[in-house]
């Protein structure tokens, strides 16, 4: 195995470094990657990593983004560390670059995390289980419920409130304002670009969506987007009209611009689903339900609106037409 594709291989893999540790050395980190891999990592997905590659390189990527698709905020916490080790060594290969641009704009995800973990409050405990002759009653551990989302969007503006706009945005945004007043898509949302890849068309996740707005293959397609010979969703104007036009459709089937985004990012049979499980109607209702990421991700774009046009998600218009 190449030292590139073991270094990648065995920092993700890793468990995590003591918090105490301020540097890593890079034998132990091996030895223990090696360890930690042999007991937890199909030996299908070790003997693939050969040489490292976008294909190879992305198993591991999509184990990660795993992660992020739990239900449980408050974990991604504890991905921080192990998260700004690998960060570097994607950045240091041309062929993993693209998943470090991805990663890179999902970094404050942990940061957040680590806030409202901080802030939060356990959950109620259940009664102790009842004693048996041989045993003491045991108090069951003190779970730690989903922050609300509007916890989650006042975390978010805290986060936001002293950051400048990508270096990218400047020369895109007009340019993509223009593509989504062409859609009838209220023009604020071409901010939806920093959440998804902080407008670097390049950046690329596990599990394939790709552009400045992060379109799955499948989603390309029912778009019109083309993947071949040439990837369309790396172009920024027609990954807008493309993402312009998704949004009005998610946008006409929930009436409702947070439902809209939950669904761009977790899927609107997701979204449907826990609307109807819960009798609800609003992304509030349900946001503690969805997908950690997704949790994070509506707040976000929220966040990052008010900060960049001073207008929250409630307050944009429906599309026109």
């Amino acid at each position: 195995m190449k030292i590139q594709g073991l270094l990648v291989a065995l920092v993700f893999c890793a468990p995590m470094v003591p918090a105490q540790e301020e540097t890593l050395d890079l034998n132990n980190l091996i030895t223990a990657g090696r360890e930690w891999a042999k007991d937890n990592v199909d030996d299908r997905v070790l003997s693939a990593l050969g040489n490292v590659d976008e294909a190879k390189v992305g198993q591991f990527l999509e184990i990660f983004q795993k992660d992020l698709a739990g239900d449980r905020v408050l974990d991604l916490a504890a991905l921080r560390k192990q998260a700004t080790v690998f960060l570097p060594l994607l950045e240091s290969h041309p062929q993993t670059q693209p998943y470090a641009r991805w990663l890179k704009t999902r970094m404050d995800y942990f940061t957040v995390a680590e806030t409202l973990r901080q802030r939060s409050v356990p959950v109620t405990p259940t009664k102790p289980t009842k004693p048996t002759k041989s045993t003491k009653p045991v108090t069951p551990s003190l779970p730690v419920a989903n922050p609300s989302a509007e916890a989650q969007r006042q975390v978010w503006r805290e986060q936001l409130a002293k950051r400048p706009a990508p270096a990218e945005a400047q020369p895109m945004v007009p340019r993509l304002k223009s593509v989504f007043n062409a859609e009838k898509t209220p023009s604020q949302l071409v901010w939806l670009a920093e959440v998804e890849s902080s407008f670097n068309p390049s950046a690329r996740s596990p599990s394939g969506a790709t552009g400045l707005f992060q379109i799955m293959p499948a989603t390309a397609k029912n778009l019109g987007l083309s993947l071949r010979p040439e990837d369309e969703r790396v172009n920024p104007e027609k990954s807008a009209h493309a993402a312009a036009r998704y949004l009005n459709y998610l946008h006409g089937k929930f009436k409702d611009w947070p439902l809209a985004l939950a669904a761009y990012n977790a899927g609107e049979g997701n979204v449907q689903k826990l609307l109807t499980k819960h009798n609800a109607k609003t992304f509030d209702a349900i946001a503690t339900h969805l997908p950690a990421e997704t949790q994070m991700y509506v707040p976000k774009i929220d966040a990052t609106l008010q900060k960049r046009e001073g207008v929250s998600l409630a307050q944009l218009r429906a599309p026109r037409g």
